[in-house]
């Protein structure tokens, strides 16, 4: 979208280019882990697909919160307008300019439940029909089963919960973390998960976990303007 509200596509080539893996990952991992627990997200690129979905960045001014260096370079690389910023509340020095962005990502680490203070500041700096597009976890999956309750699970999915009450819609993406071999899967997650990861690792039959993530998508304002959510 351009600031006259026309849209753009990018091509082929740089579309490919902007939808790399996100390289924030979905909860804390012990630093040993995080290349091999980054190899194994999303292998089969459903996580890119649904954004590639929902719309390209590519030509976009686009305020992306925490991205990860190597997410942000990509981005800038593929032709995104990208302002990087640790959150909505702290962006350093000098504050977003209101009406300046067309779309927000938060790949995971901000919009944890909503607070009305993050939300109302997207709001400000989207333009109109400006949208914010945040990553989570869905649960009702392997993961959940090793990580145990999480408000990501529960209230964050109902329709009376921060995201749903709040005016946005939920894309639910069946992924997986993918291993080389079972023996890797059964390491890995043994090691991550200690005591109920080795109970579960004995159990596993195939070399992968099952991880269901949410997109919440949201226009300015909460109005839908989306494609209906869906499961790719």
């Amino acid at each position: 979208m351009t600031r006259d509200g026309s849209r753009r596509r990018p091509g082929t080539a740089r579309r490919a280019a902007i939808l790399g893996r996100v390289p924030d990952l979905p909860f804390h991992v012990p630093v040993p882990l995080e290349a091999t627990v980054l190899a194994a997200l999303d292998r089969e690129g459903k996580i890119d697909r649904a954004l590639e979905a929902l719309d390209p960045l590519a030509e976009l001014d686009v305020v992306a919160i925490d991205p990860g260096a190597t997410q942000a370079a990509r981005w800038a690389a593929a032709g995104v307008r990208l302002t990087a910023v640790p959150s909505l509340l702290e962006t350093g020095p000098r504050p977003l300019a209101a009406d300046s962005a067309d779309v927000v990502v938060s790949p995971w680490s901000a919009f944890r439940g909503v607070e009305p203070a993050e939300l109302a500041e997207a709001d400000r700096i989207l333009r109109p029909n400006g949208r914010l597009l945040v990553l989570h976890d869905y649960g009702r999956d392997d993961l959940a089963t090793l990580r145990g309750d999480q408000p990501e699970y529960g209230a964050w999915t109902r329709r009376d919960g921060p995201f749903l009450a709040n005016g946005f819609r939920v894309r639910v993406i069946h992924c997986f973390w993918t291993f080389d071999d079972l023996d890797a899967a059964q390491r890995l997650v043994g090691t991550l998960f200690g005591d109920a990861g080795r109970a579960f690792a004995g159990e596993l039959k195939r070399p992968r976990l099952s991880w269901n993530v949410a997109v919440y998508h949201r226009t300015r304002g909460g109005a839908r303007t989306f494609p209906d959510a869906g499961q790719p």
